[in-house]
């Protein structure tokens, strides 16, 4: 294996665990039962860059950012589904 399969398989890697770092917002919402603490604006200007993002990662043939922003949408669209629950 060389150096730039080691980076790709790195980079997908970290970018797939990276948006599962949402998943304690999301427990912590629910054990408290409210989500007072997260601003709905924040959670909107989140979405639209991260709907944005999509556009791109839709359209790219690099494996890293395909797999970060499809795994970015599914988990911060459950955040913003118990945020604005």
């Amino acid at each position: 294996m060389n150096t730039s399969e080691t980076i790709i398989i790195v980079g997908v890697t970290a970018s797939i665990i990276l948006p599962f770092l949402n998943i304690p917002l999301i427990l912590k919402i629910r054990k408290r039962g409210s989500s007072k603490d997260y601003s709905p604006t924040w959670d909107f200007r989140i979405m639209g860059c991260t709907l944005l993002m999509m556009l791109s990662v839709l359209l790219t043939l690099d494996v890293v950012l395909k797999a970060f922003g499809i795994i970015n949408f599914i988990t911060f669209s459950t955040v913003m589904f118990y945020i604005n629950l």
